[in-house]
């Protein structure tokens, strides 16, 4: 019986099956899990999940947690209605926890699929590339975790680009992971609190507001700290110019 030879060809596309089932799942759910992970699903059967929570509390929280893991991770519709979920289920501090926790875990699943193909190729090449291309890597590794921060500070970059992304340029794991974790807390909360309020959003036969996050005042203080993770980049490129 013949035995498959382990050559570096073989090595090389076992790194990039993890992403691959990710693409694939994310296309296939995109199309076929729309209208479950919806504000709809979460309308109907809100007395049933709240009977359930209360007698199972903790086997919920733990079959949330892996839900929005799956979702996060394989890039899934519904990472909204699961934030708005988590408030609904587990008010605002403990789904705020519950929130940032799996988004975290299920982020850092996806950077690591990425970074096992796609990203170590492409970080090799960066690592051996001259002129601009160099000097994007140079700079991105000497500002990493404002880049990172802004990533997740600044709301038109959508979440999955932002897990994608640093590990498709060789930014360190401890570093996305951390910042990560602490970058998507304002959002984080402003979901959650979206949550904790829609059973009466539902009652007035209403779908919730996302566009909150716009507001002026959830949207300022975002920015202000956007602006405080951008701070370093400025000062390092003003350094740069005047040879300091």
């Amino acid at each position: 019986m013949s035995q498959m030879t382990d050559t570096p060809a073989t090595r090389r596309l076992g790194r990039h099956i993890p992403l691959i089932v990710i693409a694939v799942v994310a296309v296939i759910g995109s199309f076929t899990l729309r209208d479950y992970l919806s504000f709809e699903t979460l309308r109907d059967n809100r007395e049933a999940l709240l009977a359930f929570r209360d007698s199972n509390y903790l086997l919920v929280a733990v079959a949330f947690v892996a839900l929005y893991i799956v979702i996060v991770a394989f890039s899934l519709p519904g990472a909204a209605v699961a934030s708005v979920t988590g408030g609904f289920l587990f008010g605002l501090w403990a789904g705020t926890a519950l929130n940032v926790f799996a988004a975290t875990i299920g982020a850092a699943a996806i950077f690591l699929a990425a970074r096992a193909g796609l990203g170590r190729t492409l970080a090799a090449r960066l690592d051996t590339s001259e002129g601009a291309v160099k000097r994007l890597k140079t700079g991105l590794h000497d500002n990493e975790i404002s880049v990172l921060f802004l990533l997740r500070l600044v709301p038109v970059v959508p979440f999955f680009v932002a897990n994608l992304v640093p590990a498709l340029v060789g930014v360190k794991f401890r570093n996305f992971l951390w910042t990560t974790a602490l970058g998507i807390i304002p959002g984080g909360i402003v979901f959650t609190s979206i949550g904790v309020g829609v059973a009466e959003i539902f009652d007035r036969g209403e779908t919730p507001d996302l566009s909150l996050l716009w507001a002026p005042q959830v949207i300022g203080p975002i920015l202000g700290l956007a602006a405080l993770a951008a701070l370093p980049i400025v000062i390092n490129a003003i350094r740069g110019r005047k040879g300091i």
